[in-house]
């Protein structure tokens, strides 16, 4: 055989190896039926408040978002979900709006928001805005004519209740000090409804001129260029406005008769025909209604209302008491399995309504804190759904200590207080419990660096900042490629190339195991493996033959102990593994 011809036959064989392995990674990475550029998005939760502040009055804002935007990018993230900054008294920190046209003075203006919008947009990062309008402020100019005479023109864009009909049915509020939804007013001897706040009026959606009102709003930053829309409470916003009377201790399960009530899929799908049908935006709403098939009507495609779920029944695992890792295995697998097929579902385990992942679902003591955020976001980014990730969750940030009502800001914390206070609650437990799940833990400023005020803010902050912003912040751990930080850009970067952790099919394993969640993502000829010890103490699991043969994408620890036919994992340990075939 001469030289040049097996010299050809060598090339041939290469040729042939690598079109054979070409095929094969196509195979691997094939297209995905129905993909979309929100099932695909890592969303990264900014609270506008607690961000970065610019002009040292203590409050976060937009220019501070604009200076950190490079950072935001250095996460992975791909998509931002910024809290209300619309014009607001702030009687719930922007979730009372009293010109949805507006930006919040505190926060800056409008230019700000072009200049911040633009800015996300060259850097490929899209932005969700929060649409609070299940109710609006007492403030906003809407509310104002409302409540000024009883055949003002606005009059029917809230529910008022006649005085002279007598004390209205009871409806239960979450946010009032008496737990009570209806205001009596004096100007026109009526009552009318909040299921938050007083300062917070319920919109009458049966009114097609508010409905109106509000995809025109939705319109204007559509155009201005907005990617996406959180419907903030929107699963309450239907009513009957008869408001017959509810059994007697409705309040203990009131979402059975405050969530998807009748109209409200008509004012979804009407919003879709006029809003997001016109625009590439993403859209999901806060809740996911009573049970499965409310969440499929929201959101299944041949529906034409919303993108994603967005599920509480998840998040709302831990209690001061604490949790079983059994049923979040359980209830996080339900979901999955329930979507499998149709829908698409949100990924969270903390927004601005929790106190912080970490002391709610890890272990926040010094030992242990950084293992068990990298788990917790090891988690959120290896499932299947739409990732948000909270600010601060990427380096780890705990819960602060209250110790004084008077420390708190959250009007469901002050208005809390006042009602148990008033029902004879035993406050010394109260005032516990309240430490644990304060939405204000979650709420404290962003820890950038270990100068006064964790750099956040050259004044005085709004709410106090952690003391443990000296150790745990943005500065520190950017440095330490071990950190809390550098695994979470390590994370987001290995779902961004593996599609397998976006649509895999996910299938729980060894569901019994008391301390482990273990599940598999599979997608065309991919599997990896996902290990997740939840335990402040080693773990062994024992591997299936199939996962033998494998290569580890992530760690966050330095080393991994495997016996012949099985693994040991330490104190919140999180594994991932390539299962070769």
């Amino acid at each position: 055989m001469n030289r040049s011809f097996l010299k050809m036959m060598i090339c041939a064989f290469l040729f042939m190896a690598i079109s054979c392995q070409q095929k094969q990674d196509e195979k691997d990475q094939a297209p995905v039926e129905n993909a979309k550029w929100w099932k695909e998005a890592i969303v990264y939760q900014i609270y506008p408040r607690s961000f970065k502040d610019s002009d040292g009055d203590g409050v976060g804002d937009l220019k501070g978002i604009i200076e950190k935007l490079d950072y935001i990018k250095s996460l992975g993230v791909n998509a931002v979900w910024l809290n209300p900054i619309y014009t607001s008294p702030n009687a719930d920190n922007g979730y009372d709006v009293s010109d949805y046209r507006g930006i919040m003075e505190e926060f800056g203006t409008m230019a700000d928001f072009d200049s911040l919008l633009a800015g996300m947009h060259q850097r490929d990062i899209k932005l969700v805005m929060d649409i609070v309008v299940n109710h609006s402020s007492d403030q906003h100019e809407w509310f104002k004519q409302s409540r000024s005479s009883r055949d003002n023109p606005y009059r029917d864009y809230y529910h008022w209740w006649p005085a002279e009909k007598g004390e209205p049915p009871y409806r239960y509020s979450l946010f009032d000090a008496k737990g009570n939804a209806w205001q009596y007013d004096s100007i026109t001897n009526a009552y009318y409804l909040h299921y938050f706040a007083k300062q917070q009026p319920d919109l009458n959606w049966s009114n097609p001129k508010v409905r109106q009102e509000v995809y025109d709003i939705m319109k204007f930053w559509a155009d201005k260029g907005v990617d996406g829309f959180r419907l903030d409470a929107f699963q309450f916003a239907a009513k009957d406005t008869t408001f017959p009377k509810f059994p007697e201790g409705f309040e203990k399960d009131f979402i059975q008769y405050y969530a998807m009530q009748d109209g409200l899929h008509d004012y979804l799908k009407e919003m879709n025909e006029q809003v997001f049908s016109k625009y590439d935006v993403m859209s999901v709403a806060e809740g996911a209604g009573r049970n499965f098939e409310d969440a499929h009507k929201l959101v299944d495609a041949d529906r034409n209302e919303l993108n994603m779920a967005y599920a509480f029944e998840g998040v709302d695992i831990p209690k001061y008491e604490g949790y079983d890792l059994k049923t979040m295995k359980e209830i996080f697998t339900k979901w999955d399995q329930e979507f499998a097929e149709d829908g698409w579902l949100s990924i969270f385990l903390a927004n601005h309504d929790q106190a912080r992942m970490v002391s709610r679902w890890g272990n926040d003591s010094k030992a242990y804190r950084s293992a068990s955020t990298k788990l917790l976001n090891t988690f959120i980014l290896s499932m299947r759904g739409t990732p948000y990730c909270y600010y601060g969750d990427e380096l780890g940030m705990t819960n602060i200590d209250f110790d004084s009502i008077s420390q708190y800001q959250d009007i469901a914390a002050i208005n809390g207080y006042e009602k148990a206070l008033s029902e004879g609650e035993d406050m010394e437990l109260f005032m516990k419990k309240l430490n644990y799940g304060s939405r204000d833990n979650g709420r404290t400023p962003m820890q950038w660096d270990n100068s006064e005020h964790a750099g956040f803010t050259s004044g005085t902050p709004w709410l106090p900042v952690n003391d443990n912003y000296i150790d745990i912040n943005v500065a520190a751990e950017n440095a330490n490629p071990n950190s809390v930080l550098n695994h979470f850009r390590k994370m987001t970067e290995l779902r961004k190339q593996n599609p397998v952790l976006i649509y895999g099919a996910y299938e729980i394993q060894a569901p019994e195991h008391p301390h482990i969640y273990a599940y598999t993502r599979t997608l065309g000829n991919k599997t990896v493996l996902v290990l997740l010890n939840f335990s402040d103490d080693s773990a062994e699991l024992a591997l299936k033959n199939d996962w033998l043969n494998h290569s580890v994408m992530i760690n966050n620890y330095a080393d991994i102990e495997f016996a012949e036919n099985s693994i040991k994992m330490q104190a919140y340990q999180a594994v991932i593994l390539a299962i070769e075939p």
